[in-house]
């Protein structure tokens, strides 16, 4: 007998998906969401459309990668997922895969950023809200966004990246050059938490206490007892 272990309605409403390319940050980014007590779950890039809807994510987060989003065979994103209506945040590689399925471009430089860099805010930004208007942040690449796509735009940049940052608050997407998930970059806490709970509405209601609570009720229900 297979036994499915899955959460209660509930907090099944509440799950982040992580879309993973490959980034050496993919279990850290989801462990930062889990830490701000919202439940989690990394799921392949190339996870098929339909099962990803079948999970019923209240948001979706790109990660990084490694690739080049112009190399032949790069991993790329189901554009449909920008259809969702629910928010989704692109990190680093997951930023420039967004802007290159919307109609943005990233053109091929030899210019990367690594380590940290200072950030300068632009406009407003619901992602950036309550942050400073300078701030350090942790680079980690060589592309990015050369032109934001229709719609979208520009909320901070760095010396090195004009599109540090980008959004299209209407759509519910953001993206980020920098990664927000590590502790170098000051400020990505507050970051995550607008994104979470400010653009997405989500509640600070999920523990590991929780989650293995759900699993012992879906465990009796299917055996019966």
């Amino acid at each position: 007998m297979r036994l499915e272990i899955s959460m209660s309605p509930e907090l099944a409403s509440q799950t982040v998906l992580v879309v993973d390319f490959g980034a050496q940050y993919g279990q850290l980014i989801a462990r930062r969401v889990r830490d701000l007590k919202v439940y989690s779950e990394i799921v392949p890039f190339d996870i098929n459309y339909e099962v990803l809807v079948a999970r019923h994510p209240a948001a979706i987060i790109l990660s990084g990668g490694p690739a080049s989003v112009y190399a032949p065979g790069a991993p790329e994103v189901d554009k449909r997922i920008f259809e969702l209506g629910i928010p989704v945040l692109g990190f680093c590689y997951g930023m420039q895969a967004m802007a290159a399925e919307l109609g943005g471009t990233v053109p091929q430089t030899d210019i990367g950023e690594y380590g940290p860099a200072t950030l300068s805010r632009q406009g407003t930004s619901r992602l950036l809200e309550g942050t400073p208007e300078e701030q350090i942040v942790w680079m980690s690449h060589r592309d990015s966004v050369g032109a934001v796509p229709p719609g979208f735009s520009i909320t901070s940049s760095t010396p090195t990246t004009p599109v540090a940052s980008m959004e299209n608050a209407e759509r519910g997407l953001y993206a980020t050059q920098f990664h927000p998930e590590v502790a170098h970059t000051e400020f990505g806490t507050r970051i995550l938490q607008n994104f979470l709970f400010d653009i997405a509405g989500l509640s600070e209601e999920w523990t590991m206490d929780s989650f293995i609570e759900d699993s012992i009720v879906a465990i009796r229900e299917q055996v019966g007892c």
